[in-house]
């Protein structure tokens, strides 16, 4: 197996979530059979597991999804370096003084990310929020909801060794999404990789 094919199998899987061996044939062109050998040398490796799944009637279909190993072939923005960081500011400062650093990062952003995305539809709003924090590494995407909603999902974070270790980044992050998108825009968090999730999700939703 290739590195390339190895990298786009994760990358896949990192991008959509679980999928099956034939979703990703055909995102590689590739026969199902090959597929299938390409994700056992994954699963050797210990980057994916599966699942399986019942949907409908007839025998359950297998899902494949990243493990933690896998997860962390995506390579976050200098982890060590930050929980080093972290851990010092807590300890000459507190509790208290890292809430005030947090704070201060906060503010900034605020600014930076209201200039943004900027005015207009809710969804537009929210495709400018998107695309920044693809930019910032975040792999986000946007998904329609049936009650006219919007699903902002971000399957990758490359802060996460600090939020692991202080959740006040994680607060500060929705706080920096709903003065993003505006008073008349509401943001709620469902789904968060620091809780085991595999990603991250936010409905938006007017007011």
């Amino acid at each position: 197996m290739t590195q390339r094919s190895t990298a786009r199998i994760l990358r896949l899987l990192k991008l959509r979530g679980a999928q099956n061996a034939d979703t990703i044939a055909k995102f590689l062109k590739i026969t199902p059979v090959a597929a299938r050998q390409h994700l056992t040398g994954l699963l050797q490796r210990g980057l994916v597991a599966h699942e399986d799944r019942r949907l409908g009637v007839g025998r359950p279909k297998r899902f494949w999804i990243l493990t933690k190993a896998g997860h962390d072939y995506f390579p976050e923005n200098h982890a060590g370096l930050t929980l080093e960081l972290i851990n010092a500011v807590r300890a000459v400062f507190g509790e208290e003084g890292l809430d005030r650093v947090i704070r201060h990062r906060e503010v900034k952003a605020k600014k930076q990310y209201r200039a943004l995305v900027g005015d207009g539809p809710v969804k537009q709003r929210a495709k400018r929020l998107a695309a920044q924090r693809s930019a910032e590494g975040y792999m986000a995407q946007l998904q329609d909801m049936p009650d006219g909603g919007i699903l902002l999902i971000e399957r990758h974070c490359p802060i996460c060794a600090a939020a692991a270790t202080c959740q006040g980044f994680c607060r500060s992050e929705l706080a920096l999404f709903a003065h993003a998108l505006g008073p008349d825009v509401s943001v709620t968090r469902t789904d968060h990789i620091v809780s085991g999730a595999e990603r991250c999700a936010y409905i938006v939703k007017p007011r």
